[in-house]
């Protein structure tokens, strides 16, 4: 790197941070050297953050620190939001034990505890687990099960996938083949990525008519599908849609009765987040594969799960292959596992639910003024989980600024005002979030 400023040493200054940022960093779905900061680009420099503590996050605005509440959850993972004592105790704790080894020949506590606590909490029959580092490479997982599960059953024609669209599943070549096609922030890829089956939107309601359509599309591929993939109950960063638990029970039944296998993406949604413990449990239905990752560590550690069935991973180690053919680095970090374990315990440790129900209440009032809003075309909630949807994109240049005045951090994407905040904010947090999104809605319209 060019210049006299290090990784190491005194700490930089705010301005410094955003000079090293503005030269050599990309952030997320991201623009380098485009003018920022004006109305209509949709584009602002990223606000130097210093601290978090609690719900708040503390950022640098026109060279002074302010707090803010945190709404994001920090893209959903901070469910006890940031500092946590307890979790803050189980890193330290395990960084004093061991902080790496491989996970090739070596096993170690972290791991094992965090295997049995996922199989005791999960839907039943998801019996053993594969780490990861991230809800993509989760994905990607699930996705390598299910095609040699069919390999070592001596179908290796069965190797597509099918979903529904308007989905979301990560950013690596496999799960961007089965993000919405066309609609998804990776259409750029279509013509490259590897060709799916997608069946129509899901629709909020339930209409039985939908899934016998969806069972027609599925019978005509049956013969190459090796699994469908969904979002159970929230379709997340495809567009923030809600949907009627009975789909799941049909998708289930559907997929056995094909002989095809059922993969959830509980990746944002696993943890509580829609008010049960998984949103597979609305529909009290068990996929044969799940991927979690996100709220998993509390949002400390990069660390992501995919589970699947005795018979699956009994017959893929009984392939030709003889196991399955995945290896991270990182796989089953300990401080990663040590930290989840005490993210889940923390989580099971109390009325989540009622919390979870709280703040649902408090989004379901509080987002109720932006229904009359021009350009609001609609307002939803599922948990804690609140959505505004607009007629067209929100420019981030104009939402920024106005959330930070009402002190609250919001990052809109495309046409949706959303917040899924930290389990720990009380009602007069959520007041506080849902009126900053009243307000960005306000300026969209």
């Amino acid at each position: 790197m060019s210049g006299t400023v290090s990784g190491r040493g005194p700490g930089l200054t705010p301005e410094q941070i955003g000079a090293i940022d503005a030269a050599h960093l990309w952030h997320p779905y991201s623009t380098i050297g485009a003018a920022t900061g004006s109305k209509g680009t949709g584009v602002l420099p990223p606000v130097v953050a210093v601290a978090a503590r609690g719900a708040w996050l503390t950022l640098i605005r026109d060279g002074k620190p302010i707090e803010v509440l945190d709404a994001m959850s920090s893209w959903w993972t901070a469910i006890h939001g940031h500092g946590h004592p307890v979790l803050d105790a189980a890193l330290t704790t395990q960084l004093g034990a061991m902080n790496h080894v491989m996970f090739g020949g070596l096993t170690h506590e972290p791991a094992a505890r965090l295997a049995q606590l996922l199989v005791d909490i999960t839907p039943a029959g998801l019996e053993t687990v594969f780490f990861s580092d991230s809800g993509s490479v989760s994905v990607e997982v699930a996705v390598k099960m299910a095609l040699q599960y069919w390999r070592s059953r001596g179908q290796p024609a069965k190797r597509r996938l099918m979903t529904w669209r308007g989905g979301y599943h990560g950013d690596t070549f496999t799960p961007m083949s089965i993000c919405d096609p066309d609609g998804g922030m990776h259409s750029l890829w279509t013509d490259i990525l590897a060709r799916q089956v997608f069946a129509p939107q899901v629709p909020r309601d339930y209409d039985p008519a939908y899934s016998t359509a969806f069972e027609t599309q599925l019978a005509q591929h049956a013969a190459e599908l090796a699994a469908v993939v969904v979002e159970p109950v929230v379709q997340g960063a495809g567009g923030m849609r809600f949907h009627d638990p009975r789909y799941l029970c049909a998708v289930r039944d559907i997929c056995r009765r094909h002989d095809v296998l059922l993969i959830f993406d509980e990746i944002a949604t696993g943890f509580g987040r829609t008010g049960e413990l998984f949103a597979a449990n609305h529909a009290a239905v068990s996929p044969d594969i799940m991927c979690v990752g996100k709220a998993l560590t509390g949002g400390y550690l990069s660390l992501a799960a995919t589970l699947c069935t005795t018979d699956i991973a009994h017959t893929i180690s009984a392939g030709a292959a003889g196991a399955l053919m995945h290896g991270p680095t990182f796989m089953a970090n300990p401080l990663a596992c040590a930290v989840s374990v005490a993210s889940v315990e923390v989580l099971l440790g109390q009325d989540w639910r009622s919390r979870v129900a709280e703040i649902s209440a408090g989004l379901t009032a509080g987002l109720e003024a932006a229904r009359g809003l021009p350009g609001v075309t609609d307002v939803r909630v599922c948990g804690a989980i609140g959505v505004i949807e607009c007629d067209r994109s929100v420019d981030l240049a104009v939402a920024t600024p106005a959330a930070l005045d009402r002190r609250v951090w919001l990052r809109p994407f495309r046409n949706l005002v959303y917040a899924m905040p930290p389990y720990i904010c009380p009602p007069i947090e959520i007041a506080q979030i849902t009126s900053a999104m009243v307000e960005v809605a306000g300026l969209v319209g």
